[in-house]
């Protein structure tokens, strides 16, 4: 499978497939390249409507450029834990950001949100963080307070009492418990609008209908939340010699099963 950076041939092999509908892998095959690199690719440079081959390669050179530009002679990236592949491992935080933001969280947030996540700590400081992701301290002030709002981290002070944001096991499930929030809040005022717009009229049936789907969906989705993280709490304290982890080709379904939480 190749490596290094796409060519603008590729770019504009992108592009056609694109144009005639074709799905990222099926684009990513043609190309012998993994599927994560034509989804950062789209994603970055206009997202599957608004790609542009030509227009993608100049942006591509313009922020190696800027790169090169801005960091200081001598300066090289830090050292890696855990023998890591530095190019590996940021390659997979921008794959990792792109999916954040396709996912519709914006691009500041996916990226601090993404930084935070890949570090071992699992916490860091707004210093760190903009020393890290190269960005003003304003631009973290404001996706911290976008991601706490959001449930995807926490804060706590240190020893020496600075303000560290941190994600733990616990992110994803305080998320969905405030997108269930404000999920319940859409249904309380779609209800609302039943009694508004009057018993039995084509729109109070239609809101009604809303409400029921997603209170439904909702408390599912709440249900299998708490179901999951009482499971992997329970995993995570699985004495020596059992399972501290469900297999990866099994997924929480099955694990569910296994515990009768299903």
């Amino acid at each position: 499978m190749p490596g290094g950076r796409l060519t603008q041939q590729e770019r504009q092999q992108i592009a056609s497939g694109l144009a005639d509908g074709l799905a990222y892998a099926e684009i990513a095959r043609g190309l012998d390249r993994p599927t994560s690199t034509i989804t950062r690719e789209v994603m970055r440079n206009g997202g599957p409507t608004g790609y542009r081959a030509d227009l993608a390669h100049r942006a591509t050179e313009h922020r190696a450029h800027r790169r090169r530009r801005t960091v200081p002679r001598g300066t090289e990236a830090p050292p890696q834990a855990h023998g890591r592949d530095a190019e590996a491992v940021h390659e997979f935080e921008e794959t990792f950001t792109t999916v954040l933001m396709a996912s519709g969280m914006p691009k500041m947030m996916a990226r601090v949100l993404a930084c935070l996540t890949l570090t071992d700590a699992g916490s860091l400081t707004a210093s760190e963080l903009a020393q890290r992701l190269q960005v003003s301290p304003a631009s973290i002030s404001k996706a911290i307070a976008f991601l706490d709002s959001q449930g995807f981290v926490r804060r706590e002070r240190d020893e020496r009492r600075r303000e560290r944001y941190v994600v733990d096991d616990d992110i994803w499930y305080e998320s969905m418990m405030a997108s269930a929030r404000s999920t319940a809040r859409v249904i309380e005022i779609a209800r609302q609008g039943v009694g508004i717009l009057g018993p039995d009229t084509p729109a109070a049936t239609r809101l009604e209908n809303v409400a029921r789907f997603l209170d439904f969906v909702n408390e599912s989705v709440t249900r299998a939340a708490e179901q999951a993280r009482d499971v992997l709490h329970a995993k995570a304290g699985t004495p020596s010699g059992g399972t501290a982890q469900p297999a990866p080709d099994r997924g929480w379904t099955a694990v569910l099963a296994d515990t009768g939480d299903e």
